[in-house]
């Protein structure tokens, strides 16, 4: 068995065991205020740090790309109100035309 496979089922055995804890916590603790709160915010922050780090990361350093211009025309047509495929084919043709153009 190679190494591929030891942190495959590592990582296997460490998902389950994280997903199992998950039972063990009483209700109360997840019925709390602050819990709910925490879990309604959690996706934004993490799909927010996803965004930005694919949208700015250039291997290990920032920078600003053709994907930053495509990120800021999603944004706009957002704010405009657009339907989501429009956003996304806004966002995608101005990165396309800007990887083109360089």
């Amino acid at each position: 068995m190679n190494s591929f496979w030891i942190a495959t089922i590592g990582t296997s055995v460490i998902a389950f065991l994280i997903k199992f804890s998950g039972t063990m916590i009483p209700s109360r603790v997840l019925e709390s205020d602050a819990v709910r709160r925490i879990n309604a915010l959690l996706p934004i922050a993490m799909l927010s740090a996803l965004v930005a780090v694919q949208a700015f990361a250039v291997k290990k350093e920032l920078g600003i790309d053709h994907r930053a211009a495509g990120l800021a025309v999603a944004a706009v047509a957002l704010k405009l109100k657009a339907p989501f495929p429009v956003v996304v084919g806004a966002a995608a043709l101005v990165s396309a035309l800007l990887v083109r153009l360089n």
